[in-house]
C-alpha cells in the first residue's frame, strides 16, 4: 500500500465518525483533490470507503494499520507484548514470519498481523482460514527465560488471556484443552505455538492466534469439519478488529508478565476455572484410539489429568471432546 494511503487508512480506522476530506488534507499536507485520488485508488484495490454527504469519508471495510494499533497501545504502553507491531497484507503464515524475524534478532514482544495467509495452520497440520475483514490472524514473538520443557505452559497462559479478553468484550466463552476458545461448544479461536530451542535454553516461541471476529457474509468455508462461530455472535454485538486486537494484546501482555513474575500456578487456577470440561466427562482421541474419563485437573506442565477406570491418566496431547449429552 502507498504510504499516503496507509496514512489515510490509519486516520479512518481511528475514527468512529466520518472524517472530512479537508481534515485529511490538513493532517497529511495534501490538497483535497490528492486525498480524493488516493481514496479512489484504495477503493479500486478493494478497500470499502463510503462518502457520507456533507460529512466526509467512512471506512466500511474492517481494516486497520500497524500505526493505528500502535497509537492505541501507546496510551498505556505494554510491558513487553505489542511494543513493536508489523501489519502485512499477505504472508505465508504469521508464525513463519515471526520465526524468521526471531532468527534476524527481533526483540521479544513483536506482534505480526496479516490480512491473508497462504499457509495458515492450526494444530496437527490442519488448515486455518484467515477470512479478510472477518478474522484476525496474529503471532507474538516471546523469548521466555525458560527451559524447553516448560514451554507447553505458554499456550495455556495465552488461553487464559484470550478467554478473559473475550469475556471483557461481552462474549460468553470457555477454554477447551489444549488450545481452543469455544462459545457453546463451537470454536471461535485457536492457538498454535512453535518453538526454536537448544538444549536447556529457549531461543524463541512463536504464539499464533486465529480469531473469528464475525460471521462471513458468504458463510464458512466448506472444508471446515467442526462447529465454528465468531466473537460477534458470542458477544451478541458488532466487533471491530482493531478493538479486538488491542484488547487481546493488552491481555496477553498482562498474563505473560504475571507468568514471568509468579510462575504458572496462579494462571493454572484461572485456566481451570474457565475450562469448558472441568470435572466433566470427556473423550480424548490419541492417534487411532481414545480414552474416556473425567477431567480432574491440569498438571504443572499443561498435561490434562483424567480419572479413568479408577486410575489417573496424564494426557499430554490429543483432541478433547465434551461428552455432555452422549
Amino acid at each position: 500500500m502507498h504510504p499516503t494511503q496507509e496514512d489515510i487508512l490509519t486516520q479512518l480506522a481511528a475514527s468512529r465518525s466520518p472524517v472530512s476530506g479537508s481534515a485529511l488534507a490538513t493532517r497529511l499536507g495534501l490538497s483535497r483533490t490528492a486525498v480524493w485520488k488516493h481514496i479512489e485508488a484504495m477503493r479500486r484495490a478493494g478497500t470499502r470507503i463510503r462518502s457520507a454527504s456533507g460529512q466526509g469519508y467512512v471506512l466500511e471495510s474492517d481494516r486497520f494499520t500497524a500505526r493505528a494499533l500502535a497509537d492505541r497501545l501507546a496510551v498505556e504502553a505494554p510491558t513487553r507484548i505489542g511494543r513493536d507491531v508489523l501489519h502485512l497484507e499477505e504472508t505465508d503464515s504469521t508464525n513463519l514470519e515471526v520465526l524468521r524475524a526471531a532468527e534476524a534478532g527481533a526483540a521479544e514482544g513483536l506482534v505480526v498481523i496479516a490480512e491473508r495467509q497462504r499457509q495458515g495452520r492450526g494444530r496437527l497440520g490442519r488448515t486455518w482460514h484467515t477470512l479478510a475483514d472477518d478474522a484476525l490472524a496474529l503471532t507474538v514473538l516471546l523469548r521466555p527465560p525458560l527451559p524447553p520443557e516448560r514451554v507447553p505452559q505458554i499456550p495455556l497462559v495465552v488461553g487464559v488471556a484470550l478467554c478473559e479478553a473475550f469475556r471483557s468484550l461481552g462474549a460468553d466463552v470457555a477454554i477447551k484443552w489444549p488450545n481452543d476458545i469455544l462459545h457453546r461448544g463451537a470454536k471461535l479461536a485457536g492457538i498454535l505455538t512453535e518453538m526454536r530451542a537448544e538444549p536447556g535454553h529457549v531461543q524463541a516461541v512463536a504464539v499464533g492466534i486465529g480469531i473469528n471476529v464475525r460471521h462471513p457474509a458468504g458463510g464458512w468455508p466448506t472444508d471446515i469439519h467442526q462447529a465454528v462461530t465468531d466473537l460477534g455472535t458470542a458477544a451478541g454485538a458488532s466487533m471491530r478488529r482493531l478493538d479486538v486486537a488491542e484488547r487481546v494484546i493488552r491481555g496477553l501482555d498482562a498474563a505473560y508478565a504475571l507468568y514471568l513474575r509468579e510462575g504458572f500456578e496462579p494462571l493454572r487456577q484461572r485456566w481451570w476455572s474457565a475450562h469448558a470440561a472441568s470435572e466433566a466427562p470427556v473423550r480424548v482421541r490419541e492417534g487411532a484410539g481414545h480414552v474416556e474419563g473425567t477431567a480432574i485437573a491440569i498438571d504443572h506442565d499443561g498435561a490434562l489429568l483424567l480419572s479413568a477406570g479408577g486410575t489417573t491418566r496424564r494426557i499430554v496431547a490429543g483432541d478433547l471432546e465434551l461428552m455432555v449429552g452422549d
